[in-house]
């Protein structure tokens, strides 16, 4: 158990690291462990500021996560609208938004029994 924990502060690491290369905003970790019947371990979530922004995030994830530890997302979906993109590493799922459709879906508040850690802007 240990193991797919550090596994999981890795990969959250890298994730929060490809998003920051690229500049992605309003960064937040939902921790799901402690919610009975939860899909996976964590939603990350973060916006940008465009369709073009939004998939610039969604690659610098990739390049992050596959360059330093050799993982690539079990499923990836919504690249051709770049409006909602989501990015499944099993334990970990990377919502990626434009900022309008992030206020419309409100996933926080879906899952508000989840401990919540925003990440502040090194920008």
């Amino acid at each position: 158990m240990a193991k797919k924990t550090n596994n999981n502060d890795i990969l959250l690491a890298l994730i929060i690291k490809g998003i920051e290369e690229v500049k992605g905003n309003d960064i937040d970790i939902l921790d799901l462990r402690e919610i009975d019947n939860s899909a996976c371990d964590y939603f990350v979530i973060c916006n940008g500021n465009s369709n073009t922004q939004v998939n610039a995030i969604v690659n610098s994830i990739q390049k992050t996560v596959s360059k330093e530890i050799h993982e690539k997302p079990w499923h990836v979906e919504g690249n051709e609208h770049g409006e909602w993109v989501l990015m499944d590493f099993v334990h970990i799922v990377v919502h990626v938004f434009q900022k309008h459709i992030r206020e419309y879906y409100d996933i926080e508040s879906l899952w508000g029994d989840a401990k919540i850690t925003s990440i502040q802007n090194k920008y």
